[in-house]
């Protein structure tokens, strides 16, 4: 098997940059969410999700956040947050109210794997032209 080189010293403080931003905002999101802070709680009743159900899917963010975290676990949990990423999405078509940050955010989570992780770029190897 190819071996995949390490990451450029630049590639790696891209990569830390995006992988913090990325913990920031969804440790936020869940725990805005577990909190039931008036924001999150509107935000999700308007798009047509039971209020009582808040707290349990801001319980789930956070489990999925700690797994990216782990650098063992990190792949597990990017693929568990693209899940709620794709929820999120389908739940915003749903109700008529489609925006794009789930899409982004869900390539800025892979982002920085794919810069932090040779077994990510071993599985998605982007390559120059030859």
């Amino acid at each position: 098997m190819k071996a995949y080189p390490t990451s450029s010293k630049g590639a790696i403080i891209a990569g830390r940059i995006l992988f913090v931003l990325a913990v920031l905002f969804l440790l936020v999101d869940a725990l805005m969410k577990v909190a039931q802070a008036e924001v999150s709680v509107k935000g999700s009743t308007d798009l047509g999700w039971p209020a009582e159900q808040v707290q349990t899917i801001g319980l789930l963010l956070t489990i999925f956040t700690i797994l990216y975290m782990i650098p063992r676990t990190a792949i597990l949990g990017a693929v568990l947050i693209t899940a709620y990423l794709g929820g999120a999405v389908a739940v915003m078509l749903r109700a008529g109210q489609f925006n794009p940050f789930p899409i982004v955010f869900g390539i800025v989570v892979w982002g920085a794997l794919y810069l932090l992780d040779a077994r990510v770029r071993s599985v998605i190897p982007l390559r120059k032209a030859e």
